[in-house]
């Protein structure tokens, strides 16, 4: 049940590995790998079957390091940044990217296997799928940069992960501005045309910016 309409568990299944065969020859991947991660936020069933195909389609590939090849590469960072699999799905993840930074060393793949190791250790689960721009920075594996208002001084610029919350943010922003023995709470706000709210000290960052998206 929810806004979008799905069919059976198989049938979604099936549909996904034909977006991941469509997703090596795509000339602007993201939108694509957005609708993936969104098919498996609405059917966490799904995570580890999706986990399970980006590693078969990354193990012994036509062309290692190759546009197709890096666009599982790519899907398979943003999903680390999003889901976590089942423990059994993440020890065999585990032994596919320790394989391959031994076997392609210094390599773009190797890069990707050591940035989705860390990101594994930091992911909790999301509300949102990546925004847009958030999977164009994955797909580099660089990070976003956040505005934030603030009153009485200029807007603040602020690198933020897929793992950074909010609570983070105002900590930061805080020293910036001079302000850490101040007595007062600092707390970051969700501004918009319809009503303004703060928000959670443990809310991902990333995620309201999908909201905004």
């Amino acid at each position: 049940p929810g806004p979008r309409s799905y069919t059976t568990l198989r049938d979604e299944a099936v549909k996904l590995f034909n977006s991941l065969q469509q997703l090596e020859s795509e000339r602007d991947p993201v939108p694509l790998m957005q609708g993936v991660l969104q098919t498996c936020l609405d059917l966490p069933p799904l995570v580890d079957e999706i986990y399970c195909q980006l590693v078969k389609q990354t193990t012994e590939p036509p062309a290692p390091g190759g546009q197709g090849d890096l666009h599982y590469w790519q899907l398979l960072t943003c999903m680390s940044c999003t889901f976590l699999p089942s423990p059994p799905v993440l020890r065999f993840l585990r032994f596919h990217l320790d394989k391959t930074e031994s076997r392609f060393p210094a390599s773009e793949m190797a890069k990707y296997a050591c940035f989705i190791r860390e990101a594994l250790g930091k992911t909790k689960g999301r509300e949102c799928v990546p925004s847009l721009e958030e999977i164009l920075m994955l797909m580099q594996r660089q990070e976003m940069i956040c505005t934030v208002h603030c009153p009485g001084a200029p807007a603040c610029s602020v690198a933020i992960s897929s793992h950074t919350t909010a609570q983070e943010v105002a900590q930061e922003l805080v020293s910036r501005l001079g302000l850490s023995q101040s007595p007062n709470l600092f707390a970051l706000y969700e501004q918009s045309r319809r009503r303004e709210q703060p928000v959670g000290s443990a809310t991902l960052l990333a995620d309201v910016l999908t909201r905004f998206e």
